[in-house]
């Protein structure tokens, strides 16, 4: 059972949310404001936080800086009215991890909660499994029963970013900047090239695809999410 903290000052909201996490067998701990829930982490685990960012006292930057600061690593998922990228981009420098405008749509709250969650869960275990495959991130291994390949670095970051985040498009310059560097002088077709040895590799692994984006980039596609 998963603990999410809903740091949120409007009594109705914070209710909603509430009612929608029971509803999914999730165990809401709520908090009116930031130092409530700085009072709560003292004293319990906390699995991820939601957290509106206009609040009285000290807002959801400020909350969410702070924990950071202070060495908490569980997800946070950001509410708030304001949609400006100026905005998103002050609650990404904080460091959150996601981003939701109100009126929150309770789905798609439910799917980025799930995908928080895993996300997390892979960057603690650092490793990633689907059905018989797993993906280890410290000897840069894919296994699959007997079948075990240890690939080359940018090849097995590559593949684990997308599988990180399946049915996500990620352009060639997003993988260039993240895998090879900002600061790098590979051309952006290497990832091409990447991708091929890859699929090559793998082609014939029914647990995932790496699908192309005509004009856009790549995504993976996993078996447990089709």
């Amino acid at each position: 059972m998963f603990n999410i903290l809903v740091v949120e000052d409007d009594f109705h909201t914070r209710k909603l949310i509430a009612d929608v996490l029971k509803d999914e067998r999730y165990t809401p701990v709520l908090a009116q404001d930031a130092q409530e829930a700085l009072n709560i982490l003292e004293r319990r685990h906390i699995d991820l936080m939601i957290t509106d960012i206009m609040m009285p006292g000290m807002d959801g930057y400020s909350l969410t800086e702070l924990l950071r600061d202070s060495g908490y690593d569980f997800p946070i998922l950001m509410m708030t009215a304001k949609e400006t990228i100026t905005d998103k981009r002050k609650g990404f420098l904080a460091g959150t991890d996601d981003y939701m405008v109100k009126p929150v749509d309770e789905e798609e709250l439910l799917l980025r909660i799930k995908a928080l969650l895993r996300r997390a869960k892979i960057a603690s275990e650092r490793k990633i499994v689907i059905g018989d495959v797993i993906l280890n991130y410290d000897s840069l291994t894919v296994s699959r029963g007997s079948e075990r390949y240890t690939l080359p670095q940018k090849e097995f970051l590559l593949l684990y970013k997308l599988l990180s985040y399946p049915d996500t498009i990620f352009t060639r310059m997003q993988l260039m900047d993240e895998i090879w560097g900002y600061d790098s002088k590979t051309h952006d077709h290497t990832v091409s090239v990447h991708i091929g040895r890859l699929r090559e590799r793998f082609g014939d692994w029914p647990e995932f695809d790496i699908i192309t984006v005509r004009g856009l980039g790549y995504k993976a596609v996993r078996s447990d999410e089709k």
